[in-house]
């Protein structure tokens, strides 16, 4: 089997709202494609496979039928093989496993992965109840008005009922997503100001949502679009190019729709989400790394709501199960931390253009392993990790991403993890 290497890519502004500009998701694919080729160096006719993440297509602007957009809207692509995938907010990851799975079967060796979304069609409460098809529908969405912050605050009620839970400290992970943000020149909240009151039990500043929950606990509905293009080694060989990024192991696993059914699956078990952790486990496996974090330079994880994010934080390894708020407090996970998290704001402070979110924390992750973050960069990352869930954790894909270092190198850093 081949490897796969990210070649290059591209991100949207997620700040924009595409229905304001008198654009579609036709103009945002368009958009995403050009600039990720741009990126890559690469021509539309090297292209020998596309694979386009969406969540919720049709559901927001009626347009379906996604896998045929790139070659709908740029000449060049068309003939090129494509397809769509759908996995809620792991779409592009499972795309970009998709795309995987053909570099190393020898099928293609030059691949373009997207992920696009346009949430901002409908008022916001008709947007949000329109993302309850990612959750059990009529199982579990039945007279919930808001079902994400409703299931994600049963998750805090979870970790309140097995460890005890103190609320300042999923207030204390939104303020670092979204002070976070501030650096990110495509982050959704960039341009947002937001006092020392907005982090608190205010509830003008910071009403509640939902239990647990306040406003800045929660992620918004965003517009975007991001763009890789995954190559062979033979691929690089042959054309006399350096990659980004090396992806060196990759973790996934699907559960049942419903929260309650997970939580049933996992009583007894030290952690949560014991399928998340395994997922984690076996992307490290997989990079030739032991189970412990050591080794991981940065994470970008999923805070579509703050308890997913305190959630990851213990089943990624930083604390025991249960003592993520020790992460909280003792800063591990700031930007200058012992283990960064989401250093570029994540999904509370950078958007979460649902399809598109996987592909966005890889690309994240190739930023700064490659260190080209900017002013959002972690000093000397040379390994990241990722953990994207899709709906209340049903499908979980993870990746290990290193800096492009030769074979030998990376072997080399491999065995001294």
């Amino acid at each position: 089997m081949d490897d796969t290497w990210i070649l290059g890519g591209y991100q949207s502004d997620f700040a924009r709202t595409l229905a304001k500009e008198g654009a579609d998701i036709a103009d945002l694919t368009a958009e995403v494609v050009r600039g990720t080729l741009a990126d890559a160096s690469v021509d539309p006719a090297q292209i020998e496979s596309i694979h386009v993440g969406n969540a919720f297509g049709q559901l927001y602007n009626g347009q379906g039928h996604l896998g045929a957009m790139p070659a709908s809207v740029i000449d060049e692509l068309w003939g090129v093989p494509a397809m769509r995938h759908e996995a809620a907010c792991a779409s592009s990851s499972v795309a970009v496993l998709s795309a995987m799975a053909e570099i190393e079967a020898g099928r293609y060796d030059c691949v373009l992965v997207l992920g696009v979304e346009q949430e901002k069609t409908m008022p916001g409460p008709d947007a949000a109840r329109t993302q309850q098809a990612a959750a059990w529908v009529g199982r579990e969405t039945d007279g919930v008005e808001f079902i994400w912050p409703a299931t994600f605050d049963a998750l805090a009620s979870e970790y309140d009922r097995r460890f005890g839970l103190d609320d300042s400290h999923l207030r204390a992970i939104g303020e670092v997503n979204l002070r976070n943000a501030k650096d990110n020149p495509r982050a959704q909240t960039r341009t947002w100001e937001l006092g020392p009151e907005s982090f608190t039990e205010d509830d003008r500043a910071n009403p509640v949502v939902a239990g647990h929950l306040r406003r800045n606990d929660c992620c918004q509905i965003t517009d975007g679009g991001v763009g890789l293009v995954l190559v062979s080694s033979g691929w690089l060989e042959r054309n006399s190019r350096t990659a980004r990024a090396f992806v060196a192991g990759w973790g996934h696993s699907t559960v049942g729709l419903g929260l309650a059914q997970k939580l049933e699956h996992s009583e007894g078990d030290p952690y949560v989400m014991p399928h998340v952790r395994r997922a984690i486990l076996d992307a490290r496996a997989r990079a030739g790394m032991s189970e412990a974090i050591t080794g991981i330079d940065v994470v970008e994880t999923h805070d579509c709501m703050t308890p997913s994010e305190y959630m990851a934080i213990d089943h990624l390894g930083i604390t025991a199960p249960g003592e993520s708020w020790k992460a909280v407090e003792q800063g591990t996970i700031l930007r200058d931390g012992a283990i960064p998290v989401n250093p570029g704001g994540g999904l509370i402070g950078g958007g979460h253009p649902v399809g598109a979110t996987g592909a966005r924390m890889l690309l994240d992750a190739t930023a700064q392993v490659s260190e080209s973050a900017g002013d959002h960069q972690v000093p000397g990352a040379r390994r990241a990790q990722t953990l994207n869930i899709g709906g209340s954790t049903a499908t979980t894909v993870s990746f290990v991403i290193e800096a492009a270092t030769t074979t030998q190198e990376r072997d080399q850093v491999r065995t001294t993890a």
